[in-house]
C-alpha cells in the first residue's frame, strides 16, 4: 500500500514564463523523484479539457487497465491509442520546469497560467479558469453523492 507521501494531493497555480516553461510544484517533483521516472509522462485527459500527468505509478495503472482487455481487441487498441499513442514524455530541467508542447497546450486551452491538481496516482494540468469551473462542478457532484450515500440504509452490523 502506498502512503500519503506517495500521492499527488492539493492544487497549485503557476504561470508559464516567457520561454514557455512552467514549474512543477515542489511536492509533486518530490513524488516524481521518489517514483524514479526520468521526466514527466503527460497525455490528454480522456474526459476533461485537461492533461493527465505522472510517472511510473501512472504508467502502471494504465498498463493494469489495458491488461484487463483482450490483446488486439478494438477496445484495447482504442484505449492504448488514447492513453499511450498521444502521450509525451517531457524533460524536467534542473529548476523543476517543463515546457508544455503546443499540442498539449491546445488540448487543455492553456495560455499563460495553469493549475496543477493532485489526484492520487496522477495529477492534472488545467487552464486555471477551467479548473475553477471544474472544481465547482466536482464539489456539487460530491455533495450529491454524499446525500445519496447518506440516504442509503446501512447494513445492520449485528447480523
Amino acid at each position: 500500500m502506498r502512503g500519503a507521501m506517495d500521492r499527488f494531493v492539493s492544487n497549485f497555480a503557476s504561470r508559464i514564463d516567457a520561454k514557455g516553461r512552467v514549474s512543477i510544484p515542489a511536492p509533486f517533483r518530490a513524488i516524481l523523484t521518489r517514483d524514479g521516472f526520468p521526466g514527466l509522462y503527460v497525455h490528454p485527459s480522456l474526459d476533461q479539457p485537461a492533461l493527465d500527468a505522472g510517472g511510473n505509478l501512472l504508467l502502471s495503472e494504465i498498463d493494469a487497465l489495458l491488461s484487463t482487455l483482450p490483446p488486439y481487441s478494438e477496445e484495447r487498441d482504442s484505449l492504448s491509442t488514447a492513453l499511450l499513442g498521444v502521450s509525451e514524455i517531457l524533460k524536467i530541467d534542473g529548476e523543476g520546469r517543463v515546457v508544455l508542447t503546443e499540442s498539449l497546450k491546445a488540448y487543455a486551452g492553456v495560455a499563460d497560467q495553469v493549475t496543477f491538481v493532485g489526484q492520487g496516482a496522477k495529477f492534472q494540468i488545467w487552464e486555471t479558469g477551467r479548473f475553477q469551473e471544474h472544481l465547482a462542478a466536482a464539489r456539487a457532484g460530491a455533495r450529491e453523492l454524499k446525500r445519496r450515500l447518506g440516504s442509503m440504509r446501512m447494513p445492520d452490523a449485528a447480523k
